[in-house]
């Protein structure tokens, strides 16, 4: 998903700068990248690690000049330790705790470290991505939702302080499982491939008329 979204903005123009766990996927990426004639850069950070996600960003920053545009996702199925799914009823603090760090936490720190410069040039775009169980949940995913529900809500409630501003914060909702010939999507469940869901960001970018966009296959 993010690679599709590097692609929309950077074949548009835009530097891309991406942020991931792993030093080495990212330099594979930015090669790729680059092939295409997209000016990339790698940028290892985890999101767990506030500090390290910030001074990421920073980097980024004076590498290219400046951060125009934020998107923020997570990988869903990438294993994290401490991360386990558990229905509404079983939720306890301590197993929607950590599904909050990762879910939510990071989000913040991140607008944190880019808002500012974007506030005082009195332009800038926040993308925040979670999946469709923020705005409709499912039972199996009780605490994973309440955790992307609290960004959803965040975002939206963001997008309204800053109007007039000139930066603009939205929430993409992506109510489907992604990939190709996805193994592990619940039977009858939607699907779709990351460049099917990566032209929404740009047209949230670009049109700036809705704090929500909910992608449906």
């Amino acid at each position: 998903m993010g690679l599709a979204i590097a692609r929309t903005f950077g074949g548009r123009g835009f530097d891309v700068a991406l942020i991931a766990r792993t030093k080495e996927k990212l330099e594979t990426l930015v090669g790729r990248l680059g092939r295409e004639g997209i000016n990339a850069a790698a940028f290892p950070a985890d999101i767990l690690d506030r500090a390290s996600l910030t001074d990421a960003l920073a980097a980024a920053k004076a590498r290219f000049g400046g951060i125009d545009v934020l998107e923020y996702s997570l990988a869903p199925h990438s294993p994290v330790p401490g991360l386990t799914m558990a229905a509404p009823s079983q939720v306890t603090v301590d197993n929607l705790q950590p599904m909050i760090e990762y879910g939510f936490y990071g989000a913040v720190a991140a607008t944190r470290a880019v808002l500012p410069a974007m506030r005082k040039a009195g332009t800038g775009t926040l993308l925040f991505t979670t999946g469709g169980g923020s705005v409709d949940p499912l039972p199996m995913l009780g605490n994973a939702n309440a955790a992307q529900a609290a960004l959803r809500n965040w975002v939206i409630n963001l997008n309204k302080e800053l109007a007039g501003t000139g930066v603009y914060a939205g929430h993409v909702a992506i109510n489907a499982w992604i990939g190709e010939g996805v193994v592990d999507a619940p039977e009858g469940s939607p699907t779709a491939t990351p460049e099917q869901i990566a032209p929404l960001y740009w047209d949230l970018h670009e049109r700036r008329d809705r704090s929500e966009a909910v992608f449906n296959a």
